[in-house]
């Protein structure tokens, strides 16, 4: 069963500034105004991606397989700090993205998607799955996710994005075991 709970982001101009207003999840954002959202990637020594299945009752993409963890910053959060709570709340894992740059950022309309790569061997037993947001976790190579989007059971994010995200591997950080 989905409980919604209200959800109040802050909204900023094209350059990041905070405009000093707000907007409450599900409400159309105006023209000119853009909210942040924060997307988790963890990579283990494999070169695999850990990614969750959503519930079956989400209103978005109910049952499709998305990336680590992600969610839009509420209100007087940085993306750092979403990133870790979204982290958090729907893998029960703890890792401070405090002093972290996102990889990129994807502009899409109405707002900002910080992208954050973190290399650890996650053991998935160890993973607190949040039942409101997560069905399942799992590991997956590139060639797999492409399958999966390929079978529309996985978000379908531009190939050209994944082949992105998974060249960074092994560039950036050490791997923690």
């Amino acid at each position: 069963m989905s409980v919604e709970k209200f959800e109040f982001w802050d909204v900023y101009d094209i350059n990041r500034n905070n405009n000093g207003k707000t907007i409450v999840r599900g409400e159309n954002i105006n023209t000119g105004d853009f909210h942040i959202v924060a997307s988790l990637l963890i990579m283990n020594s494999n070169g695999e991606l850990l990614i969750q299945q959503r519930q079956s009752f989400k209103a978005d993409w109910p049952n499709f397989w998305d990336f680590t963890a992600a969610g839009s910053a509420v209100v007087g959060e940085s993306s750092q700090e979403a990133i870790s709570r979204e982290l958090s709340e729907e893998l029960g894992l703890l890792i401070s993205f405090e002093d972290t740059r996102p990889y990129l950022t994807i502009n899409f309309e109405g707002g900002f998607d910080d992208f954050y790569i973190h290399y650890q061997d996650v053991d998935l037993d160890s993973l607190t799955l949040q039942a409101e947001e997560v069905r399942a976790v799992k590991w997956v190579s590139l060639s797999e996710l492409k399958e999966m989007i390929q079978g529309k059971i996985f978000v379908p994010y531009y190939h050209g994005l994944i082949d992105l995200l998974f060249s960074f591997e092994g560039h950036y950080g050490a791997y923690i075991k």
